[in-house]
């Protein structure tokens, strides 16, 4: 999208409301795109721990609605009467089937008619009005990202429904084998000096509040995986009984996976000597060279644990992207940089990015999973909640844990190295994996 615009070398005056028109269109066509389906499956809850895609559709809608309408430009509500089915602090996924939802159809036209007088806000608005709404064009940023998000949530949605033929495939570069050995190959893990650095941002225009403000940490040296932990890392992790010796699993999940019967990551099936998974209604044995996902929390901690390792900080995280926007710099992703943006269905093989390694040499830092950290989700000294303290205030606390970088479901603006996603410690459904980290000593 963005080599398009600059090909056509729009007026300079113009150049971020047509970057943003631009966001605007890309976020609504992957929207239009994960929703083009049977009502049937639209309307259809595939699991309780999902909303039917036809919720996520009409929600982006009146989310666009709230913040760029009515705060941003101050119009009238065009439909305040669907407010409160569509707050998603109101009602649990498991119970939004039985709100009185929209339609396919009428949530596709009130979403079109929301966009066209978004449209007319962005066409007026002044982008350097001080209010810090308008602002660099805020609002819009909000509203890109968040429908960006619901459009991995969508994703997320179609695996879980198991239905085939729903999800388009597309071509990866190939890996690295991290086992290789000899001169040249390089080494498993890598090593981040002892020092300070600057956490969060003060200056990403669209970067959200708890990524705010930015501050010195100081750490110890430490070694941090080169690449996630991959399939075949993990099945000999499950080889060698690792869901049956309580030792490397904390109480919590010790309880949890037994509670569950949880033998192997989700949608992963034995196969005689070998296994398959489910992707996207698909089966197929389980790469070996690919990062392990759909594991949680407890799963990323027992494997850490196992190998001799621990899960690193979010600090840790951080620090090995180089104080950068992205690991490799400042640039937005190159196709040889990053998996982001649904390239493919599927994270790429390890070592398939050494051109968008971090400054200490950590690959795929960005894109092909999200990474669990060991960090709570909490605020940053001097945090302050804007535009609404739903969005991260109220779930700060010992709850949930912060999962770093983004995975290949994740647009390219809404990935970037300050960028803080957070879930409960039990969920696996989301496209998650890890990488660990060990001290110096």
């Amino acid at each position: 999208m963005r080599e398009r615009l600059a090909q056509r070398e729009p007026d300079p005056r113009h150049a971020p409301k047509e970057l943003i028109a631009a966001e605007l269109a890309a976020a609504r066509d992957r929207s239009l795109a994960y929703t083009d389906l049977e009502d049937d499956l639209l309307v259809r809850q595939h699991s309780p721990l999902m909303s039917p895609l036809v919720w996520d559709l009409a929600h982006v809608g009146n989310y666009e609605e709230l913040w760029v309408l009515r705060e941003a430009g101050g119009i009238t509500p065009l439909r305040p009467e669907i407010d409160d089915i569509y707050d998603a602090f109101k009602h649990p996924r498991k119970n939004r089937p039985a709100l009185p939802l929209l339609g396919p159809a009428e949530a596709r036209r009130y979403i079109s008619g929301v966009r066209g007088r978004v449209l007319d806000v962005l066409d007026a608005v002044d982008l350097e009005d001080p209010d810090p709404l308008r602002a660099g064009g805020f609002v819009f940023g909000l509203v890109v990202q968040h429908e960006h998000q619901h459009d991995e949530t969508m994703l997320a949605t179609l695996q879980l429904s198991r239905e085939p033929g729903l999800i388009r495939d597309g071509e990866l570069p190939p890996g690295r084998v991290p086992s290789a050995v000899g001169a040249g190959a390089p080494s498993r893990e890598v090593f981040v000096p002892s020092g300070p650095f600057t956490m969060g941002t003060d200056t990403l225009p669209w970067a959200y509040d708890n990524e705010r403000p930015a501050h010195l940490v100081n750490l110890p040296g430490y070694w941090l995986d080169r690449w996630p932990v991959s399939n075949g890392d993990y099945a000999a992790f499950v080889a060698d009984g690792g869901y049956g010796d309580r030792r490397w699993w904390r109480p919590e999940g010790w309880e949890w996976v037994s509670a569950k019967g949880i033998h192997a990551p989700l949608f992963w099936t034995r196969n005689g000597d070998g296994w398959w998974r489910d992707r996207f209604g698909r089966m197929e044995p389980v790469p070996s060279d690919e990062p392990v996902q759909h594991v949680s929390w407890y799963e990323a901690d027992a494997y850490a644990r196992w190998a001799g390792k621990r899960l690193p900080t979010e600090a840790e995280w951080e620090k090995a992207c180089g104080g950068r926007t992205f690991p490799w710099g400042d640039a937005e992703p190159r196709a040889d940089q990053a998996n982001l943006g649904h390239r493919a269905a599927r994270p790429a093989p390890v070592g398939a990015y050494p051109a968008g390694a971090g400054p200490y040499g950590a690959e795929q830092l960005i894109g092909d999973v999200w990474e669990w950290t060991s960090s709570w989700f909490q605020p940053y000294p001097g945090f302050r909640s804007f535009p609404y303290a739903e969005y991260s205030e109220v779930f700060f606390g010992e709850t949930y844990r912060v999962l770093r970088g983004g995975s290949w479901a994740t647009h390219p603006t809404a990935a970037r190295t300050t960028f803080r996603n957070w879930d409960y410690p039990i969920r696996r459904q989301i496209f998650a994996g890890f990488r660990c980290a060990r001290g110096a000593r």
